[in-house]
C-alpha cells in the first residue's frame, strides 16, 4: 500500500524547503496547466554511490521504464492509441501552433499523458478537450491519423465516462473503463469466478486475479494472464532483459536471488512464485539500492483484485532513515498498546523495517504522480509471517515542500483559524508530517491481524479505502503518545497537534478544492481522509471537540480538545481493524458510503471559490531525471544526473524509447 500527498500546498503547507540536496537555486516548478503543476526532484548522495551501484540503479530504471505502456493499456482499452494519435499530431502536425484551439489541443494532451489515459488520475472522471471537436479531427486528418472510433471516444461525454464507478446504480465492473475485464462483464461473474477459486482456511492464500485479465470464453470467463509469452509479453520480456542486466551488477547475492525469483515470475505468470519473490525481498533489509517492480496495487480495480503496474527505484538516507529504524525497533511496543480488540494483536510482530529513502526513477503507476512512502508486500499472511518494508520517500517530499515554499501564498494562512495554529504548523509541521508517514507505512499498514477464516478480499470495493484509514489511523493515535517523545522522534508533547490541525482541516475541508462541483470524493486516499476527518467532527460533536466557525463568511474547523480527538482516532482504528479482521462487508460498505462519498455542496463551493483565489493547483507530479552513461574510450566510466526540465518533450521520448504495445 502506500500514502499519497494530501494535495498541493495543502497536506505539506508548513513544510520549509530544506534543500537537502545542497542547491538552493534548484527550480522546482516548470510547468503548469488544468488542474496540475509539474515539479523536479533532485538526486542527493548520486555522487556517494559506486561505479557499480550506479550501473546497478541504472539498468533497474530502465527496467521500470519499460512498463509504461502496460499502466497505459491497463487504465482503458483505447488509450494507446489515442496516445499514439497525440504522439503523431504533436511530432508531425506542420500547420499553426498558437490560438485558442491549439492551447486547447495541448493542454488535453498534457493532462493525458499526465493521468496515463484520458481519464483523470485522482477523480477517474473522463478529460475531455479542450478544443473543438472539428479542430481536433482536422490534427488527425492532417497527419494521417483520423480515426472516427477514436473521436467518438475522446469527444462524446457518455462514452465510458468513468475509469472505476462506484455507486449503487450501476454494475460496478462493467460500468467501469479500466481494462482489467471485457466490457459486459458483471462483478457477480467475477466474484463467481473467483470463489471457485479462493480457500478461507487457506493460510497462505494466493491472490488470485492479482496478475490477469478476464475475457470472455464463450459462455464462460477466463484469464489472460500478464507475463511473457503472454498479454503485456513484449513489455515484460523487455523489463525482463533490465532486470537480467542489472542481476550482474547488483550488491550482494540476496538481490541475486530475488531478482531471479522476480524474472520467473515474469516468465510463467505463477501467483506462488510471486509470494516467494516477496518473502525473498522483505527480507532485504540491509541492502542500499532497492526497488519495486510488478503488478502492485489494485486501487484502480472496482472490486479490488487486478493490480496496476508500477515501478521505483531507490537508494538509502542513511541520516534520515535512523528515525524509522527508532521506529522499527520499538514495533512490538506499539502493536501491544494498540486500542484494538486484543484478538487482532499481532502475539509476535516479525520483520518490520523502515527506512528513508531518495528514488532515482518512478515508473508506471507511480508516475507521474508518485506515493510519498510505501509498505509492501500487501499480501496480509507475508507480513504476518515474515514482515514487511515501509519507505518514506524524502527527495519527493523535499521536492513539494521547496516547490510550496517559493510560492508567496499558502493553503495554511488561508484555511487556519489563527495565528497560533499557523505558527504551531509552521514550527512542527515537518516533522509530524514525516512521522505521519512513517508510522503509516512502518506500522500502520503492518499492523492487527485477520481472525482465522478471513479471506483477504472480505471487504471488496472498499478494501483500499479502509485500509488506509486504518493505516491513517494508527499513525494520528500515536503522533500523540509520550512514546514519541520518550524515543526522541519529537522533542515537544505538544508538536502532534500541528498533524492533527492540518489533517482535521483537510480531510474535512480543503482537500476537496481537487474535487469539481457536483461531483463525489471517489479516490481511495481522499475516501480515507474524509472518513476520518467526518467520524470524528460527528461523534465528537456533543462534546465540541471540533467546533465549525465561521468568521468574515469564511469556514474554518478548529479543534478544542485534542485529547478527546486522539480518545476518538483510537474508537475509530479499533472498529475499522475489526471491520478487516472479521470481513464484515456490510459494515465496511456502510461507514465508507456513509462518511466517505458525499460532500458537502455548501463547503465544496466555497473551497473551490478560496482555493482559485490563491492560484495554487492541488494535484502536482514530476518528471524524472535522465540518467545518462558517461563514455571513455569505448567504456562506461560513470553516470550522471541530467535534469528535465520539458515534461511534454519527456513524455514524447518516453513514447519513442519504450513503446511495446
Amino acid at each position: 500500500m502506500k500514502k499519497m500527498l494530501a494535495a498541493a500546498g495543502v497536506g505539506l503547507v508548513s513544510i520549509a524547503c530544506t534543500s537537502r540536496a545542497g542547491d538552493s537555486d534548484f527550480e522546482y516548478s516548470i510547468d503548469e496547466f488544468a488542474d496540475i503543476e509539474i515539479l523536479r526532484y533532485q538526486v542527493p548522495g548520486w555522487d556517494s554511490l559506486s561505479l557499480r551501484q550506479k550501473e546497478y540503479v541504472y539498468h533497474l530504471s530502465e527496467a521500470a521504464k519499460s512498463g509504461r505502456d502496460i499502466t497505459w493499456d491497463q487504465n482503458f482499452k483505447y488509450n494507446l492509441d489515442i496516445r499514439h494519435v497525440l504522439e503523431n499530431i504533436l511530432e508531425n502536425y506542420g500547420g499553426k501552433r498558437s490560438g485558442i484551439d491549439w492551447d486547447g489541443f495541448l493542454t488535453y494532451a498534457k493532462r493525458v499523458f499526465f493521468s496515463n489515459g484520458i481519464h483523470h488520475h485522482y477523480s477517474n472522471d473522463k478529460i475531455l478537450p479542450s478544443c473543438t471537436e472539428d479542430y481536433f479531427a482536422g490534427l488527425m486528418k492532417d497527419t494521417g491519423c483520423y480515426d472516427e472510433t477514436l473521436l467518438d471516444v475522446i469527444f462524446d461525454p457518455k462514452l465510458y465516462d468513468t475509469k472505476q464507478y462506484q455507486g449503487d446504480e450501476k454494475d460496478i465492473v462493467a460500468a467501469s473503463a479500466v481494462n482489467f475485464y471485457d466490457e459486459g462483464i458483471t462483478a457477480a461473474e467475477v466474484n463467481a469466478f473467483y470463489d471457485r477459486m479462493d480457500n478461507p482456511k487457506d493460510t497462505c492464500p494466493i491472490s488470485y486475479g492479482l496478475n490477469s485479465k478476464i475475457v470472455r470464453s464463450g459462455k464462460s470467463l477466463k484469464e489472460d494472464v500478464w507475463k511473457v509469452g503472454g498479454l503485456y509479453g513484449e513489455a515484460l520480456s523487455r523489463i525482463v532483459g533490465h532486470l537480467q542486466d542489472a542481476a550482474l551488477v547488483a550488491e550482494n547475492d540476496l538481490q541475486k536471488k530475488y531478482i531471479g525469483e522476480l524474472i520467473e515470475y515474469y516468465t510463467t505468470g505463477d501467483l506462488r512464485m510471486w509470494d516467494r519473490y516477496n518473502i525473498t525481498w522483505v527480507g532485504d533489509t540491509e541492502s542500499d539500492i532497492d526497488f519495486v517492480n510488478g503488478f502492485v496495487e489494485d486501487y484502480d480495480d472496482p472490486l479490488g483484485r487486478k493490480a496496476s503496474w508500477e515501478g521505483i527505484v531507490n537508494f538509502r538516507d542513511r541520516k534520515a532513515s535512523r528515525r524509522t529504524e527508532t521506529i522499527s525497533r520499538n514495533a512490538q511496543w506499539f502493536e501491544d498498546h494498540s486500542p484494538i480488540d486484543p484478538r487482532f494483536r499481532k502475539k509476535e510482530v516479525k520483520g518490520v523495517s523502515a527506512k528513508v529513502i531518495n528514488v532515482a526513477v518512478i515508473a508506471g503507476d507511480n508516475y507521474p504522480a508518485t506515493a510519498i512512502g510505501i509498505n509492501l508486500p500487501n499480501a496480509d499472511w507475508i507480513r504476518k509471517d515474515y514482515g514487511s518494508k515501509s519507505v518514506t520517500i524524502a527527495n519527493i517530499t523535499d521536492a513539494y515542500a521547496c516547490a510550496t515554499d517559493q510560492r508567496p501564498k499558502s493553503v495554511l494562512t488561508e484555511f487556519a483559524w489563527d495565528e497560533n495554529e499557523i505558527n504551531l504548523c509552521r514550527k512542527y509541521g515537518t516533522v509530524t508530517d514525516n512521522l505521519h508517514t512513517d508510522l503509516h507505512e512502518c506500522l500502520g499498514h503492518g499492523s492487527g491481524q485477520l481472525l482465522t477464516g478471513t479471506p483477504a478480499n472480505a471487504l471488496k470495493e472498499y478494501t483500499s479505502t479502509l485500509e488506509e484509514a486504518r493505516a491513517d489511523l494508527f499513525a494520528l493515535y500515536y503522533l500523540a503518545d509520550p512514546k514519541l517523545v520518550e524515543l526522541g522522534l519529537l522533542d515537544s508533547p505538544e508538536a502532534y497537534k500541528a498533524e492533527y490541525m492540518s489533517y482535521i482541516r483537510n480531510g474535512i475541508f480543503t482537500q476537496f478544492s481537487r474535487i469539481e462541483p457536483g461531483k463525489q470524493n471517489t479516490e481511495a486516499h481522499m475516501q480515507n481522509r474524509q472518513l476520518i476527518a467526518q467520524w470524528c467532527f460527528e461523534h465528537g460533536v456533543s462534546a465540541n471537540v471540533i467546533e465549525k466557525r465561521v468568521r468574515d463568511g469564511k469556514t474554518y474547523f478548529v479543534i478544542n480538545d485534542f485529547k478527546a480527538l486522539r480518545g476518538l482516532f483510537g474508537e475509530l482504528l479499533a472498529e475499522i481493524q475489526r471491520i478487516k479482521s472479521e470481513g464484515d462487508y456490510e459494515a465496511g460498505k456502510e461507514i465508507v458510503c456513509r462518511y466517505a462519498i458525499n460532500i458537502d455542496p455548501e463547503l465544496h463551493r466555497e473551497v473551490l471559490e478560496r482555493y482559485a483565489s490563491l492560484e495554487l493547483k492541488p494535484y502536482r507530479g514530476f518528471v524524472n531525471p535522465d540518467i545518462v552513461p558517461v563514455v571513455k574510450g569505448g567504456e562506461v566510466v560513470d553516470y550522471r544526473i541530467v535534469y528535465c526540465d520539458d515534461f511534454l518533450e519527456q513524455q514524447m521520448q518516453y513514447g519513442r524509447d519504450y513503446r511495446t504495445l
